[in-house]
């Protein structure tokens, strides 16, 4: 349908029409989601290309597909092209919108995940708190997307070796997810599994064994459920239970 839209806007309003660039833009949304990462490219690119001539470098659109291709960039691993498209797209929000606007808020926490990445630790740190407190004030403290980032900030602490404070926040992250979903749907959601393998992993480091295989196994069968035995999350966390079985 995208590509049929597309070719009738070409011809009807030519290639630089705001609803032919939003079509291009689109396009690429869908075929990153089909794993497509060359045409996705591509179609941002071009998407990005025409709204900087049609509508300027700083228009909340041209902004949107700059932060487009800034995931996709980080999903390719040209990390570089990343950090760069979040930094500008960062920039032009706070410049357009205000530093305090909602829509920023996920390009900061898109950022702190990108320095994490990185290994640049500090800077992650400084965007994922940047991230929280304005999720709290726009969002509220029980948010799905609020503890979202409270977790990125228990897996930092943790690459930290900062475990108390890594504990702190998979606490309150479940506590959250647990608040909001029900003790039922806590196991079949797979934001708040991925926070029960960390915890997890975190009880390992601190030589508390037992809890290990309980908050491993949690997280095991969850993704059981959710993704199959097959999947390589549930392979990954059993193995892990596995590695625990000898030890106290």
């Amino acid at each position: 349908m995208y590509e049929r839209a597309l070719r009738g806007f070409e011809e009807v309003l030519g290639p630089k029409h705001t609803l032919t660039l939003d079509t291009v833009n689109n396009l690429g949304i869908i075929y990153k989601h089909q794993d497509r990462l060359p045409e996705a490219e591509h179609m941002y690119e071009r998407a990005l290309r025409g709204l900087e001539e049609v509508l300027g470098p700083k228009h909340t659109s041209t902004l949107d597909t700059v932060h487009n291709l800034g995931v996709l960039y980080e999903i390719q691993g040209k990390l570089a092209k990343a950090e760069q498209m979040f930094e500008r797209a960062l920039r032009g929000t706070e410049e357009t919108l205000g530093p305090k606007h909602a829509s920023i808020l996920f390009t900061v926490n898109n950022l702190g995940a990108l320095y994490s990445r990185q290994g640049k630790l500090a800077e992650a740190e400084q965007m994922y708190l940047r991230a929280l407190r304005g999720k709290e004030e726009a969002l509220g403290l029980k948010h799905m997307s609020t503890l979202d980032t409270v977790s990125n900030l228990g897996l930092l602490y943790a690459e930290q070796d900062r475990l108390p404070e890594a504990e702190q926040m998979y606490e309150r992250a479940l506590r959250g997810y647990g608040e909001a979903l029900g003790s039922k749907n806590i196991e079949i959601y797979e934001p708040a599994l991925n926070t029960m393998e960390d915890m997890g992993n975190l009880y390992r480091k601190q030589g508390e064994f037992t809890k290990a295989r309980g908050m491993l196994l949690r997280a095991c069968l969850g993704f059981q459920t959710i993704l199959g035995p097959s999947s390589n999350d549930y392979q990954r966390i059993r193995a892990a239970i596995e590695a625990l079985i000898d030890l106290p």
